[in-house]
């Protein structure tokens, strides 16, 4: 990399974004502004001479009508005066051949060629009395040459004044351009500017709550710079609900861990007394801090699964639902002996097979049927339906109320009726992320006749 390209980009690096734009915008308009000045200098200045050279090839012309019979020497010699007839001679290709009276303009070797016609007709600019003069030579007849000449006054003070006005114009067009440039700059970086300024504002105040303003306009038609501006406040708001829900879990699993770790550490203080205690006292203590160890164990790691928001992404497999639905069944029985559940498979369903997980799928089977076996009265059954398109729970309880629906798959959420119950609140927002993770969908409904019903909607 050359010193003059390092420099460049030392530069760059250097400044702010604002700068750089600036500078390349008004440095663009006044290149075209710069090329756009020297091209009429150009187009103008070929005007002008273009003019002088007709006058000059017509003067020339007039001399040969005028002049066909006569001999070589000065014809005419008013240029000197601006605005006189052009001054013209004939000069022959043999110098031996030149009147006695000297010449008024220029003759050279070039001239001599052109008479003879082994050079072709050719301009000259030189000085005559003081005087810019320009001067045609051409053939005229066999062996001679005319030489046609005229003041160049106007066509160079045109030139020069040209000159002048286009270059006032060009530095007028620069300044206006850096102008531009500096506006441009502010008005295309205002939203990256208050974006900057919110990215900043939070990482300061950690409060995810601000929103970078956006100009009116219509939907659909909006610039690459608030489509940026637009994406930034949609992630603002994702960050502000993911930051409310980590606040809420962590709140929620300190108020749900309170009582649990609370009874750990009595019934580990009383066993710490154990030679006061009887044997049934003592045993009592012990079941019931392993129970609570286990209920504790349970809750923190539904805790670290719900935490992640997201499903693990094992290996999948085919899995053939009617089996595993019926192995999650005979479980549901031992575990709740006081409880029948009852099981019916769709023929269509029999054979059914879905990419999954197994052991997700059945931990999703588990929590809805412990949850519905929690709420079921002694006596009164569980019925779970499969078909080709659903998986169903539905239970004979209380149900569910219809201010506690809208919150039923809440992490810790737990209606006034099941307040008494044991659970901590978890099994359903594990239920339901375990279901999305799987392509399906869990919801939740009061079932006709009482009760509440669970149905699973499977994955195309």
């Amino acid at each position: 990399m050359s010193a003059r390209r390092r420099l460049g980009a030392r530069w760059r690096r250097r400044r702010p974004l604002r700068a750089r734009l600036a500078v390349a915008t008004a440095a663009a308009v006044a290149l075209v502004a710069v090329g756009v000045c020297m091209a009429a200098f150009l187009v103008i200045r070929f005007k002008l001479y273009q003019q002088l050279d007709q006058n000059l090839a017509q003067s020339a012309t007039l001399i040969a009508q005028q002049q066909h019979d006569g001999g070589p020497g000065v014809v005419t010699g008013q240029c000197r005066f601006l605005g006189a007839p052009a001054c013209s001679q004939i000069v022959p290709a043999d110098a031996d051949d030149d009147p006695s009276e000297p010449y008024l303009l220029p003759v050279s070797s070039a001239t001599r060629r052109v008479a003879s016609g082994q050079l072709a007709p050719y301009r000259t600019d030189f000085t005559l009395h003081g005087k810019p003069v320009r001067m045609l030579t051409t053939s005229y007849g066999k062996g001679e040459a005319v030489q046609v000449a005229l003041r160049a006054d106007i066509a160079n003070r045109g030139v020069r004044q040209t000159a002048y006005l286009l270059s006032a114009v060009g530095g007028v067009g620069i300044l206006l351009s850096g102008l531009g440039g500096y506006w441009v700059s502010r008005t295309a970086l205002a939203p990256v500017a208050r974006l900057t300024a919110t990215a900043e504002r939070i990482a300061a105040t950690r409060d995810a709550r601000h929103r970078i303003e956006l100009p009116p306009g219509p939907p659909g038609r909006e610039d690459e710079v608030t489509r940026l501006a637009t994406s930034f406040n949609t992630m603002l708001a994702e960050l502000e609900e993911s930051v409310t829900a980590r606040r809420r879990l962590v709140a929620d699993a300190s108020h749900e861990l309170r009582t649990p770790l609370t009874a750990l550490r009595t019934n580990a203080e009383l066993l710490a007394r154990a030679d006061r205690l009887t044997d049934t006292q003592r045993d009592r203590a012990s079941g019931a801090l392993t129970r609570q160890l286990r209920e504790v164990t349970g809750m923190v790691n539904d805790l670290i699964e719900l935490a992640r928001d997201e499903e693990p992404q094992p290996l999948l497999e085919e899995v053939r639902l009617a089996p595993l639905v019926a192995h999650g069944v005979d479980a549901a029985r031992g575990h709740w002996p006081q409880v029948p559940f009852t099981l019916q498979v769709a023929p269509e369903a029999a054979e059914l097979n879905i990419p999954g997980v197994p052991a997700r799928l059945s931990r999703l089977l588990t929590n809805l049927l412990d949850n519905a076996a929690k709420f079921s009265p002694p006596g009164t059954p569980v019925e779970v339906t499969l078909t080709r398109t659903t998986l169903t729970v539905r239970d004979h309880g209380p149900g569910i109320a219809a201010e506690d629906l809208p919150y039923v798959f809440d992490r810790f959420y737990r209606a006034e009726k099941a307040r008494a119950l044991p659970g901590s609140g978890l099994g359903l927002a594990m239920a339901r992320q375990i279901a999305h993770a799987h392509g399906a969908e869990l919801t939740a409904e009061a079932a006709p006749g009482g009760g509440a019903q669970f149905r699973l909607t499977l994955p195309a």
